[in-house]
């Protein structure tokens, strides 16, 4: 079965920069869309972005548009979120996720459509 272990995360200052990792083992990622999503207590689960299977389309949730860059390396069965200009409002678990589902658009950042979870990485933005 598909396991998703998400790194990377850290501790950062406001308008700082950080790249997570998303490493996919015991089945290839190659079909999968892949998708990153955050929480912070108290508010509820935000898909950020989300990559399909060959990589040729992309989604951003409209507060990361212009700051964050989702992208796919499919030898390496992983898939990244790069994160520019970081501000507190930022903070949260991400958690990366993948689909069989032939998803397009901004369905794509729909949870209840990813099956597969990994555990989550902390990113904390603060001065």
């Amino acid at each position: 079965q598909l396991q998703l272990v998400e790194s990377g995360g850290g501790l950062v200052q406001p308008g700082g920069s950080l790249r997570l990792s998303c490493a996919a083992s015991g089945l290839s990622i190659n079909y999968y869309i892949v998708g990153w999503f955050r929480q912070s207590p108290g508010k509820e689960r935000e898909g950020v972005s989300c990559i399909t299977s060959s990589g040729d389309t992309t989604n951003y949730v409209d507060s990361v548009k212009g700051r964050f860059t989702i992208s796919r390396d499919n030898a390496k069965n992983t898939v990244y979120l790069q994160m520019n200009s970081l501000t507190p409002e930022d903070t949260a678990v991400y958690y990366c996720a993948a689909s069989s589902l032939p998803l397009t658009g901004v369905s794509g950042l729909k949870g209840f459509l990813y099956s597969h979870w990994g555990q989550g990485t902390q990113v904390i933005v603060s001065s």
